[in-house]
């Protein structure tokens, strides 16, 4: 299934169809939901630019001394994780890191209140729910963050108490299957019977490493292309069709 972006060959009837049935495939499948957090259920830093959480990153590094421990492209990527993840590497484990990962966790908190919802990722929650599928988070945000959110949108019940999120061991963020063997293993699944959501190519080779079928959600052609290219098959660009579908509307 391809999100609404511009097409390359005319959309037939047969063709709208097919994907509409691979999707109802994967969506029937799935006895057990997990979500990333910052994309498929919110736009996290929709309000709070990603790129002054990292900038902030950088700075307190450099307050501390360790400017030289960045090269100059990473003091400019507008990746807050991927700082963290560069100075994991190069002092794994240590007080330093915590810090900074705490650091970072603060920004993601008061981040919360201008979040953006993800178009129908609430009744799709909610639904999923109500049919008796169990759902959890598994991000490389902090489970704390992803609690706050939930909480804000009364959605907790529906995931309690399956988030796993960012741990202080930073070799088991996503890429790493790690936050979705959790979540299998405490929530009873097998790895077939899962279905993962998300929005990067971590969170499909994440999937791909714990053995859990993947739907890409990508909400611009830019995130469509990294996820296909990254061997994603199956990817909307919005979440309304697997509401639809899971509702018997499609």
């Amino acid at each position: 299934m391809t999100p609404h972006t511009a097409q390359t060959e005319p959309v037939t009837t047969e063709t709208v169809t097919t994907e509409t049935e691979n999707l109802r495939q994967v969506i029937d499948r799935a006895r057990f939901v997990l979500f990333d957090f910052d994309g498929p259920i919110c736009r996290l830093f929709a309000g709070h630019s990603a790129e002054d959480v990292a900038r902030n990153l950088v700075e307190w590094l450099e307050e501390q001394g360790l400017r030289g421990l960045l090269s100059e492209e990473e003091r400019v990527h507008p990746d807050p994780h991927l700082v963290l993840r560069v100075v994991n590497k190069r002092h794994p484990h240590s007080d330093l890191v915590a810090e900074l990962e705490e650091l970072l966790t603060q920004h993601e908190l008061k981040a919360v209140p201008s979040a953006w919802p993800t178009a129908f990722a609430d009744p799709l929650i909610r639904t999923w729910t109500a049919v008796g599928v169990r759902l959890a988070v598994a991000t490389n945000n902090s489970p704390r963050v992803v609690a706050r959110y939930l909480e804000s949108r009364g959605l907790t019940e529906c995931f309690a108490p399956n988030v796993y999120g960012r741990t202080r061991n930073l070799d088991h963020l996503k890429p790493h299957p790690h936050c979705l063997n959790r979540a299998l293993s405490n929530l009873g699944s097998a790895p077939s019977a899962a279905l993962m959501i998300g929005d990067t190519p971590s969170d499909f080779l994440a999937a791909q490493r714990a053995g859990v079928p993947f739907l890409g959600y990508a909400r611009n052609g830019t995130k469509e292309k990294l996820l296909r290219d990254a061997g994603a098959e199956d990817v909307v660009g919005s979440l309304e069709p697997v509401l639809r579908v899971l509702r018997g509307e499609l």
